[in-house]
């Protein structure tokens, strides 16, 4: 899988990066059929602290897959939005197993 992060009007951390490559990396070996990841950090506009925006697209066999979670740190954001893909690629794959077992 290719991983491509971008920081939107912010500037870079290494260890932000390092962390979210481990856990998309950990998904893409238990999920194979995932090609692509493009993750977006942000600093959005909440009043109420939680203003770290964290958005990933995947790119796989059929629709793409996004997720986009807003906490109060990008780490908690970051886990957040991996664990909503999680959630969506498991169904996924339940589905192509589905389809198998129909033909």
């Amino acid at each position: 899988m290719t991983i491509h992060i971008q920081y939107v009007q912010m500037p870079e951390s290494e260890s932000l990066s390092k962390i979210v490559t481990r856990n998309l990396q950990k998904m893409a070996h238990k999920y194979q059929f995932v090609i692509r990841a493009d993750v977006f950090f942000k600093l959005g506009q909440g009043k109420d602290g939680k203003d770290k925006i964290c958005e990933i697209k995947l790119s796989a066999p059929g629709p793409q897959l996004f997720a986009k979670s807003t906490e109060d740190n990008f780490e908690k954001a970051a886990a957040e939005t991996i664990s909503d893909l999680d959630r969506q690629l498991r169904k996924r794959k339940e589905k192509f197993a589905r389809r198998k077992k129909a033909i």
